[in-house]
């Protein structure tokens, strides 16, 4: 696990919320502090779908909502002329991206053995943060995985010009 500071919050915040950069990404939930608090669990409801529809709109088989379909949501949320007191997203990689990303590191890992692959994004306090994650099914003693995952954080970084320190 590594955090980041990202410094250019305007930047970054425009990047989460009015790019498609993330919207490969599924939201697992997100908490926004402003006037009021909202909690927003990213835990898809197929059944608000017909079948129809989950495949037509590439939802069957996941289990998250993909952040794009909500960014509109959380930008609506977040906007305003004051900032929020305090926000918390967490996004995970989709099953098709958590694969590519597994294949794509050259670990000996299988993806069943990983239960999922996280970005926290939290603004507290006037600092904005991004602390990368892995949660496994089982214990695993090799984490070269993550080492991966935080190698491909920080190219993500930087390909987006994310200006960022490690902390």
């Amino acid at each position: 696990m590594k955090a980041f500071q990202l410094s250019e919050q305007k930047e970054f915040m425009n990047l989460l919320l009015r790019s498609e950069a993330f919207d490969n990404f599924l939201l697992s939930e997100a908490s926004i502090h402003t006037a009021v608090k909202y909690e927003i669990d990213g835990t898809l409801n197929p059944a608000f779908y017909s079948a129809q529809e989950l495949e037509e709109q590439n939802l069957a088989g996941l289990g998250y909502m993909p952040y794009g379909r909500l960014r509109p949501t959380l930008f609506s949320l977040i906007k305003g002329r004051n900032a929020p007191t305090q926000f918390k997203l967490i996004l995970m990689l989709s099953p098709s991206n958590l694969k590519n990303t597994i294949q794509a590191s050259g670990t000996s890992i299988a993806p069943e053995n990983i239960l999922a692959v996280f970005f926290n994004i939290l603004f507290q306090n006037g600092q904005l943060l991004l602390t990368t994650g892995v949660s496994y099914r089982t214990f695993i003693m090799d984490k070269s995985f993550e080492k991966e995952w935080e190698k491909f954080t920080i190219q993500f970084l930087k390909r987006n010009n994310v200006t960022f320190s490690e902390i």
